[in-house]
């Protein structure tokens, strides 16, 4: 099963992508579907049923969900990020992302007219099916409804200007999200699921999710001790080695280059990226 979202007007409903990707099944408005999660996804879809093609996907996220992210997050990357000579924290590294700044695979994705392109992430995002309040690990995994594969594409110039990682993680438009499976049909990522990124058709990146220092159950608990995560909310588990800005020379996206993230059970998810001048042109679709 794979869920995604749909856009009528300024209204988003949840729809069940058939396999293949042909036609799309209504399952509920996307308020409805977050009230209760786990129900909608036991039940066969049995809504409307739309072309795919004549459909306008959005992420299926409500306005206001959070959506923590974990930075540093596999060894090799944090070697050759922040912590190249240092010993690795012991909490997670947290940073948020605004739902603004995500969009779906096919996207054209613009780099902002103060960077030379953009950089790339492959990751993974688990989705929140239950209200979390001071959780312990395995009740917080066993909330977990479903996993999309996503591309924290990073906007570095903005990101290294200050400590503080927002601006340069909240581009317009630069969280492509797939659609969300089942956590059923993915099983525990600590037993491993495969994660690449190619550009252009090169892989620039090749792991597995058993090299994440801090899984998602430890990760969401930890979050949970401070703030309530509610049916909803998302957490991308952060990005292996390989990253652009970290070679000799750098390597960023330009206008033209195809970016593409595979996950192992959840899919490609593929973006092209455009120069900074379609910004406006791309911001005045429906729902941005």
């Amino acid at each position: 099963m794979q869920i995604v979202g749909v856009a009528y007007g300024d209204e988003v409903r949840v729809a069940n992508l058939s396999p293949g990707g042909g036609r799309l099944t209504v399952v509920a408005g996307v308020r409805e579907f977050w009230a209760d999660p786990e129900t909608w996804l036991a039940r066969p879809p049995t809504g409307e049923v739309v072309p795919a093609g004549e459909a306008h996907l959005v992420p299926p996220v409500l306005p206001e969900a959070q959506m923590l992210c974990v930075g540093l997050n596999y060894l090799e990357h944090a070697a050759e990020g922040s912590y190249r000579d240092q010993e690795l924290p012991e909490y997670p590294t947290l940073f948020a992302r605004w739902t603004r700044s995500l969009t779906v695979g096919g996207a054209e994705i613009p780099v902002p007219s103060t960077e030379d392109g953009l950089d790339w992430e492959g990751e993974i995002v688990a989705w929140v099916g239950r209200t979390l309040v001071d959780a312990d690990p395995a009740e917080a995994l066993d909330a977990v409804v479903g996993y999309s594969t996503f591309n924290d594409v990073t906007a570095r110039r903005a990101q290294k200007l200050t400590s503080q990682w927002t601006l340069g993680k909240n581009a317009d438009r630069s969280g492509p999200l797939g659609p969300m499976v089942p956590a059923g049909e993915v099983g525990d990522l600590r037993d491993g699921l495969r994660v690449r990124t190619r550009v252009n058709g090169t892989t620039v990146q090749d792991a597995s999710t058993s090299q994440m220092i801090h899984h998602v159950g430890e990760t969401l608990a930890h979050i949970s001790r401070t703030l309530t995560l509610r049916p909803g909310d998302l957490l991308a588990t952060g990005t292996p080695s390989g990253v652009g800005y970290a070679r000799t020379p750098p390597w960023l996206l330009r206008p033209g280059d195809v970016v593409e993230v595979e996950v192992e059970r959840l899919g490609v998810l593929r973006n092209t990226i455009v120069g900074g001048e379609h910004r406006r042109k791309l911001l005045s679709g429906p729902l941005g």
